[in-house]
């Protein structure tokens, strides 16, 4: 299993997009089967009406998603997204988002999560999304 550090920086490294013009997403713990991320509310990611929008939403859940399971198996950079459902629940607060990642499934070549997105600071679920990757033959 990959460290909290090990995995920032493996995400920095492969996929330094996800921050530009700043540092947005935060990779705040991993664990057996788990990670969590933060999403920091920014202009960037807000849709008419003042609220996140869904896609900044799809990008959390699936990048969260993605740190899980790299944390559990490793620098594997070319592991894809191959299904991804996503159920958005309530208009999101203004406080930021945080992405908690349960693995359901992690074999040799799928893996099968879920992903929680609640507004910081709340319990209630403003998505709910689940997502299968696939992992290359190591």
């Amino acid at each position: 299993m990959m460290s909290l550090d090990e995995t920032r920086d493996f995400l920095d490294r492969e996929f330094p997009q996800m921050n530009d013009g700043g540092r947005s997403y935060h990779l705040e713990a991993v664990g057996p089967l788990t990670a969590r991320m933060r999403l920091d509310h920014h202009e960037r990611f807000l849709r008419p009406g003042g609220t996140v929008s869904g896609p900044a939403m799809m990008a959390l859940a699936d990048f969260a998603l993605y740190a899980a399971i790299l944390a559990n198996i490793g620098p594997v950079a070319l592991a894809v997204t191959t299904s991804l459902s996503f159920n958005f629940l309530r208009k999101p607060g203004t406080e930021g988002l945080v992405a908690e990642c349960t693995l359901l499934k992690l074999g040799r070549r799928l893996a099968v999560g879920e992903v929680r997105i609640t507004t910081r600071g709340s319990d209630d679920l403003v998505c709910h999304a689940t997502g299968t990757y696939s992992i290359p033959p190591r």
